[in-house]
């Protein structure tokens, strides 16, 4: 299997399955000398382990993070950075029933024909369990980028939506429920709106709104490796994943040039930001912003019509511990690749520079 590293000079490579003995990664390239704040590290595991309220799945693991190398004294070596998280509470017999069937828009189909076996237990290399790994580095790399700032945060559910600009908003209030939407009142709607919604056996979509601040200007490349387009990437490569728009998105099509340029001031900065803190796939010192949707999670809790591995009629039901809506969770995710892409091209424009 391809596909399992992320980044070109701070990359990630992971590995490990939802229900095998653990995950882990291996994360190359990171500067040596770099003092690690271990606690800040569990608290980032923390906000996308399992278990953590009762609108997401029940799972309970622990996800602590056991360091194997590239570490010393509290620093970083500048070599290769080798962690586990063990498996502790997974309950592989949840997923006997599905041993021979396909589970709708789930990768079961599409593994078992490319592949020619896959891991029904928890959805195997498919499963979202992946993204702790992704978590551990992503903590780490914004240790690395100091000042620049990276906020995610729940900006709807289903059709539940807050309309307000990111820079009307306290982030402050982003981690006081379980959401995760910096709106009392508007989190406590989509809480219980989550909640009828896994009473009903069913699941639910939503996006995730991320800011990037403090950015400094020149990050990204013109052509290929655009800054926009490396954010689209990491944010694609997200289990659940259905849109990314960044700037003004889908919004710009509709406007005209006239009202679409940022103007500028004298010192370089613009009165607008349409952009996206974006030009020319390099960043302007602007904040970046974007958007990411996400689709309702396909395990539902009621019979749909399916195949199985012979091409006979089926039904598929869910059981087990499932997320009704994954959003909640996927904000930290979300914020670690988005410091994964500004670690490597952190990295990358100084190489250029030398």
């Amino acid at each position: 299997m391809a596909g399992n590293s992320f980044g070109k000079i701070f990359k990630l490579t992971t590995f490990g399955e939802s229900h095998g003995a653990a995950i882990g990664g291996i994360i190359d390239g990171c500067p040596a000398g770099l003092s690690l704040d271990f606690e800040t590290i569990n608290t980032e595991m923390q906000r996308r382990k399992p278990g953590q309220s009762s609108i997401v799945t029940q799972r309970k693991e622990e996800d602590k993070v056991k360091f194997l190398s590239g570490i010393f004294e509290g620093k970083t070596t500048g070599m290769p950075i080798g962690f586990v998280i063990e498996n502790t509470d997974h309950k592989s017999q949840d997923y006997s029933h599905i041993k021979d069937v396909y589970r709708p828009s789930h990768a079961d189909y599409t593994y078992d024909k490319k592949y020619g076996i896959r891991d029904y237990r928890g959805g195997g290399r498919s499963s979202a369990r992946e993204t702790a790994c992704r978590v551990v580095a992503g903590a780490i790399a914004k240790q690395l980028l100091q000042n620049i700032k990276i906020t995610a945060y729940v900006s709807s559910v289903g059709e539940m939506e807050l309309k307000k600009n990111y820079s009307e908003i306290n982030f402050s209030e982003i981690e006081k429920n379980p959401v995760r939407c910096p709106d009392a009142e508007m989190a406590s709607k989509m809480e219980d709106y989550i909640k009828s919604i896994r009473k009903e056996g069913d699941t639910v979509g939503g996006t995730v709104t991320c800011v990037i601040q403090n950015v400094p200007i020149g990050l990204g490349e013109p052509v290929f490796d655009k800054l926009h387009a490396e954010l689209g990437k990491a944010m694609l490569s997200i289990n659940a994943v259905k849109g990314f728009e960044y700037g003004s998105g889908f919004a710009g099509t509709v406007m005209k040039g006239s009202e679409h340029n940022d103007i500028f001031n004298e010192d370089g900065s613009t009165k607008s930001n349409h952009s996206g803190g974006i030009q020319g796939g390099i960043s302007n010192g602007e904040d970046i912003y974007f958007k990411v949707a996400f689709k309702p999670v396909a395990t539902i809790m009621r019979k749909q019509e399916t195949i199985d591995s012979k091409g006979n009629k089926a039904e598929a039901e869910g059981k087990g511990r499932h997320d009704p809506c994954v959003v909640p969770r996927a904000v930290p995710i979300v914020e670690a690749m988005a410091a994964l892409v500004m670690a490597d091209f952190y990295l990358l424009n100084k190489t250029s520079r030398l």
